[in-house]
Protein backbone atom coordinates (compact mmCIF):
# COMPACT_ATOMS: atom_id res chain seq x y z
CA UNK A 1 0.00 0.00 0.00
CA UNK A 2 1.52 3.46 -0.99
CA UNK A 3 1.06 6.77 0.99
CA UNK A 4 -1.44 8.11 -0.12
CA UNK A 5 -4.14 5.14 0.34
CA UNK A 6 -2.62 5.02 4.21
CA UNK A 7 -2.84 8.90 4.34
CA UNK A 8 -6.63 8.64 3.39
CA UNK A 9 -7.03 6.13 5.91
CA UNK A 10 -6.22 8.18 8.22
CA UNK A 11 -7.90 10.69 7.41
CA UNK A 12 -10.95 9.38 7.25
CA UNK A 13 -10.26 7.71 10.30
CA UNK A 14 -9.17 11.12 12.08
CA UNK A 15 -12.71 12.29 10.99
CA UNK A 16 -14.33 9.95 12.44
CA UNK A 17 -12.57 10.62 15.20
CA UNK A 18 -13.40 13.96 15.35
CA UNK A 19 -17.01 13.30 16.32
CA UNK A 20 -16.33 12.76 19.95
CA UNK A 21 -14.92 16.06 20.24
CA UNK A 22 -18.18 17.65 21.69
CA UNK A 23 -17.35 14.90 24.52
CA UNK A 24 -14.66 16.99 25.52
CA UNK A 25 -17.03 20.22 26.18
CA UNK A 26 -19.86 18.55 27.25
CA UNK A 27 -18.61 15.51 29.61
CA UNK A 28 -20.97 13.56 31.30
CA UNK A 29 -20.25 15.76 34.53
CA UNK A 30 -22.44 15.78 37.80
CA UNK A 31 -25.55 16.30 36.54
CA UNK A 32 -25.43 12.64 34.63
CA UNK A 33 -24.29 11.27 38.33
CA UNK A 34 -27.84 12.63 39.38
CA UNK A 35 -29.90 10.62 37.14
CA UNK A 36 -32.04 7.74 38.10
CA UNK A 37 -30.58 4.98 35.59
CA UNK A 38 -31.20 1.53 34.60
CA UNK A 39 -29.87 -1.53 35.74
CA UNK A 40 -28.38 -2.32 32.70
CA UNK A 41 -26.66 1.00 32.15
CA UNK A 42 -22.93 0.67 31.14
CA UNK A 43 -20.24 1.46 33.60
CA UNK A 44 -18.55 4.53 32.51
CA UNK A 45 -15.48 2.88 31.89
CA UNK A 46 -17.19 1.11 29.02
CA UNK A 47 -17.98 3.74 26.64
CA UNK A 48 -14.46 5.07 25.54
CA UNK A 49 -13.11 1.35 24.73
CA UNK A 50 -16.40 0.66 22.66
CA UNK A 51 -16.64 4.16 20.93
CA UNK A 52 -12.61 3.97 20.20
CA UNK A 53 -13.48 0.70 18.47
CA UNK A 54 -16.55 1.93 16.73
CA UNK A 55 -15.15 5.06 15.26
CA UNK A 56 -12.04 2.99 13.94
CA UNK A 57 -14.48 1.00 12.64
CA UNK A 58 -16.17 3.92 11.07
CA UNK A 59 -13.41 5.44 9.25
CA UNK A 60 -12.17 2.21 7.61
CA UNK A 61 -15.42 1.66 6.59
CA UNK A 62 -15.77 5.40 4.72
CA UNK A 63 -11.99 4.80 3.90
CA UNK A 64 -13.08 1.28 1.35
CA UNK A 65 -16.19 3.51 -0.13
CA UNK A 66 -13.46 6.21 -0.77
CA UNK A 67 -11.28 3.64 -2.29
CA UNK A 68 -13.51 1.83 -4.34
CA UNK A 69 -15.70 4.99 -5.55
CA UNK A 70 -13.98 8.60 -4.39
CA UNK A 71 -16.75 10.98 -3.52
CA UNK A 72 -20.42 9.68 -3.76
CA UNK A 73 -23.92 9.96 -2.00
CA UNK A 74 -23.09 7.12 0.38
CA UNK A 75 -19.88 9.55 1.96
CA UNK A 76 -22.42 12.16 1.89
CA UNK A 77 -24.74 10.15 4.09
CA UNK A 78 -21.48 9.26 6.32
CA UNK A 79 -20.95 12.84 6.99
CA UNK A 80 -25.08 13.37 7.93
CA UNK A 81 -24.56 10.63 10.37
CA UNK A 82 -21.28 12.15 11.44
CA UNK A 83 -22.66 15.18 12.58
CA UNK A 84 -25.31 13.93 14.09
CA UNK A 85 -23.79 11.62 15.76
CA UNK A 86 -21.60 14.62 17.21
CA UNK A 87 -24.92 16.42 18.21
CA UNK A 88 -26.07 13.88 19.87
CA UNK A 89 -23.70 15.12 23.14
CA UNK A 90 -24.24 18.46 22.52
CA UNK A 91 -27.89 17.51 23.48
CA UNK A 92 -27.93 15.07 25.72
CA UNK A 93 -24.74 15.99 27.82
CA UNK A 94 -24.56 19.74 26.97
CA UNK A 95 -28.21 21.14 27.23
CA UNK A 96 -29.54 18.52 28.92
CA UNK A 97 -32.34 17.30 27.43
CA UNK A 98 -32.85 13.98 27.06
CA UNK A 99 -36.03 14.01 25.56
CA UNK A 100 -34.70 15.89 22.78
CA UNK A 101 -31.71 13.53 22.09
CA UNK A 102 -33.89 10.87 22.44
CA UNK A 103 -35.75 12.55 19.28
CA UNK A 104 -32.18 13.18 17.80
CA UNK A 105 -30.67 9.77 18.15
CA UNK A 106 -34.00 8.15 16.44
CA UNK A 107 -32.53 10.24 13.32
CA UNK A 108 -28.96 9.22 14.26
CA UNK A 109 -30.20 5.33 13.99
CA UNK A 110 -32.12 5.73 10.82
CA UNK A 111 -29.21 7.91 9.12
CA UNK A 112 -26.54 4.99 10.33
CA UNK A 113 -28.81 2.41 8.69
CA UNK A 114 -28.71 4.41 5.44
CA UNK A 115 -25.41 4.29 4.89
CA UNK A 116 -25.12 1.25 6.01
CA UNK A 117 -27.08 0.12 3.37
CA UNK A 118 -24.93 2.81 0.99
CA UNK A 119 -21.69 1.39 2.00
CA UNK A 120 -22.71 -2.49 1.85
CA UNK A 121 -23.64 -1.64 -1.94
CA UNK A 122 -20.87 0.07 -2.94
CA UNK A 123 -18.49 -2.46 -0.53
CA UNK A 124 -20.15 -5.28 1.07
CA UNK A 125 -17.52 -5.00 3.83
CA UNK A 126 -17.71 -1.19 4.74
CA UNK A 127 -21.32 -2.50 5.30
CA UNK A 128 -20.53 -4.77 7.64
CA UNK A 129 -18.13 -2.82 9.72
CA UNK A 130 -21.12 -0.48 10.33
CA UNK A 131 -22.91 -2.81 12.28
CA UNK A 132 -21.55 -3.17 16.03
CA UNK A 133 -22.06 1.05 15.59
CA UNK A 134 -25.77 0.60 14.44
CA UNK A 135 -26.21 -1.81 17.12
CA UNK A 136 -24.25 -0.20 20.03
CA UNK A 137 -26.41 3.00 18.58
CA UNK A 138 -29.92 0.90 18.89
CA UNK A 139 -28.51 0.21 22.91
CA UNK A 140 -27.79 3.76 23.23
CA UNK A 141 -31.37 4.78 21.61
CA UNK A 142 -33.05 2.08 24.08
CA UNK A 143 -31.10 3.35 27.18
CA UNK A 144 -31.83 7.19 26.35
CA UNK A 145 -35.79 6.56 26.27
CA UNK A 146 -35.50 4.69 29.54
CA UNK A 147 -32.97 7.53 30.55
CA UNK A 148 -35.71 10.04 29.67
CA UNK A 149 -38.13 8.04 31.65
CA UNK A 150 -36.74 7.80 34.31
CA UNK A 151 -35.95 11.31 34.60
CA UNK A 152 -39.09 13.19 32.93
CA UNK A 153 -37.43 16.73 34.03
CA UNK A 154 -34.29 15.99 33.35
Amino acid sequence: MGTRPALWLLVWVALSFAASLPGAFFAPGEWYGTLNKPPWNPPDWVFAPVWTVLYLLMGIAAWLVWSDKGWTWALVLFLVQLALNAAWTWLFFGLQRPGLALFEICLLWLAIFATLIAFWRIRPLAGALLFPYLAWVAFALLLNAELWRRNPLA
